[in-house]
């Protein structure tokens, strides 16, 4: 069990590059040319036209924080959010495994709901300027 603990901040890393990635993917649509489009969405299934403005930064910017290890858990928390209102609004009638069904959306969610409480390890800016590991040394169990 040891061996696994010490590859522990490399399990994180790749969390949050998977994670971020796909969030920046989907917000850049959004942000650089497709907002218009996405604000209809967001209205057409019954929420305020505004909240598109706050998804897309959520899922861009929050991308990007989530990627460098900046600020992760509030950029975690703000990308859970908007994930688990997509799974709600948009995914939930189609289903877990039906097209555009919600199970990519859930499996994003549970990854920025860990990295809330697991933060984002030592391989990650946060690290550095000492939040959420307090420039200490990654301990293991």
């Amino acid at each position: 069990m040891r061996t696994l603990d010490r590859v522990q901040p490399f399990a994180l890393f790749m969390l949050r590059i998977v994670l971020g990635v796909i969030m920046i993917a989907h917000g850049y649509g959004k942000i650089f040319g497709g907002l218009s489009h996405h604000v209809e969405l967001v209205r057409s299934v019954g929420l305020p036209g505004w909240l598109a403005y706050v998804s897309a930064v959520a899922e861009f910017f929050g991308g990007i924080a989530v990627l460098v290890g900046l600020f992760t858990r509030l950029a975690a928390f703000a990308i859970t959010i908007d994930l688990g209102v997509a799974v709600w609004k948009i995914n939930w009638k189609d289903g877990l495994l039906g097209d555009h069904g919600y199970q990519l959306p859930l499996a994003l969610a549970a990854i920025a709901f860990a990295l809330i409480f697991f933060d984002a390890g030592p391989i990650a800016l946060d690290h550095v300027r000492g939040a959420g590991g307090g420039g200490k040394k990654f301990k293991s169990a």
